[in-house]
Formats: C-alpha cells, structure tokens, sequence
C-alpha cells in the first residue's frame, strides 16, 4: 500500500523552518479537526510514571483529516484494549507511522469509516500514537464507542507478549488519560472479546491485561447487551463438503 496520502489539506510553510512548518501543521489540524488536547506531550512526572512515551500527533504520523469528528461528555468509565492483528508489529517509529496509515486506510477508505476506529495506537517503539483521541466516539467496539478509551497495540498478540515498552505506554496513557480527566479515574478495563466475538486482542495479551489494575472479569459477551445475534439451525446435510479452517476472529 502506497504513503500518499489524498484528501489532506496543503499546507505552505518555509521549509527552512522545520519546528515552525510542524507547529503551524498542528494547530491547522488542531483548528479543523478540534483536536487541540491532543496535542500535548504526556509528562510522565506528572502522572508518577518514570521512563514515559512520547504521544505523536496525528500531523505526525500523516493523518488524513477525518470525514467527521463526533464527540461524548465527561471522562470516559471503559478503557477497552485491542490487538491489530494486522499490520504486524513494528519496531521503529517510520514502520509504525506506516502501520497507522495503513489502518486508517483500511478503516477509512475501504470500510468508509469517518476515520481510524481507534483512539489511540502503540507501536513497539514504545510510541503512543494518536487516533481519533479522547473524548471522540470511535468505531472499535459497537455500543461502547461512545463511552471509551479504545487502545490498539500493533501486532498479532495471540501467542506472544508485546514487548516491555509497549506495554509501560499503554499503562502511561491510561494514567494520562485519568491525571488530565479524560477517563474516570473509577474506569473498568476491557479486552475487545469481553465485548464483541472475536479474539482480539490476543490471548497473550489478554492475559496480561488481566494483571493491570482496573481489570474488570465480570463483562463478558454472553452476560451484556451485547450479544451475537442468535442464527437459526440450519438442517445437516448427509454429505458435508470440506472445508478449511477458518480465519481467526481478529
């Protein structure tokens, strides 16, 4: 899949100021889109979080505007995690910014969403990567986008671990999110299959999550409102034809 990118504003700055042309891309995104609090760099200080990540701006990362941007009220009480499945993981801040694209792509242009589903990404750089943001209804998980967090860790966390750096962003934004009063500070955490059917975001992953404080085991998909809709028997054939197995539910 290609990098250009369509439907963005053009932007004309000098380019021997570089600061100055990422600056002035900020607040013409901040000013479209009204995403002005999702600029601001996490102070890990600030949350009593040592080591911190750095939170790329979409301008960052080449977003393209989104179609429409849709907000809810007062902090956020679910943090829900995901896995991409793919795009793979990545490990460097170029691969990771594609892996963004790429999912906005997907998201945007193939499903006709109004932009990435997610809130936010993390890369296995150890980036925190900004999606539609706090406060903005998402597409990661009907009947809960509009009352949640929905973080996405790049890569197929099915068997394997994400890495340290991955992990320390993702606890390092939810804490952002709570110091700033974008998530209650009473939030239940989620995997995606506590409410959709689906194995995102990864057995190993979930497995972990279930350590993090906040964790909330009494959510599952067959105990909410939101239920698989009920598919009636369909009448065996005596002759079944083979078939192969299915794509995992991602």
């Amino acid at each position: 899949m290609g990098d250009k990118r369509s439907g963005s504003s053009a932007i004309s700055v000098p380019p021997p100021d570089i600061e100055l042309q990422k600056e002035f891309e900020e607040q013409q995104l901040a000013t479209i889109c009204g995403y002005t609090q999702h600029m601001q760099q996490l102070q890990p200080s600030s949350v009593g979080v040592e080591g911190g990540a750095r939170l790329i701006s979409r301008a960052d990362w080449g977003a393209r505007v989104p179609k429409s941007v849709d907000y809810f009220e007062g902090p956020a009480p679910y943090v829900i995690i995901h896995h991409s499945y793919m795009p793979a993981a990545c490990f460097s801040t170029a691969e990771c910014m594609k892996s963004m694209r790429d999912m906005q792509d997907f998201h945007q242009v193939e499903r006709g969403w109004n932009d990435i589903g997610y809130s936010f990404g993390i890369g296995g750089d150890g980036m925190i990567y900004t999606g539609r943001g706090f406060n903005v209804i998402g597409a990661h998980a009907p009947k809960y986008n509009d009352k949640s967090v929905g973080i996405v860790l790049i890569g197929d966390w099915r068997t394997e671990l994400p890495p340290k750096q991955m992990l320390d962003a993702a606890k390092n934004l939810i804490a952002f999110g709570v110091f700033k009063g974008y998530i209650d500070p009473a939030y239940k955490l989620l995997g995606h299959k506590q409410v959709r059917d689906t194995e995102c975001p990864g057995g190993r992953l979930f497995q972990e999550i279930s350590t993090w404080p906040h964790f909330n085991n009494s959510i599952r998909l067959n105990t909410t409102t939101e239920q698989p809709q009920k598919v009636e028997p369909q009448p065996q054939q005596q002759h079944q034809p083979k078939t192969l197995p299915a794509n995992p539910k991602v």
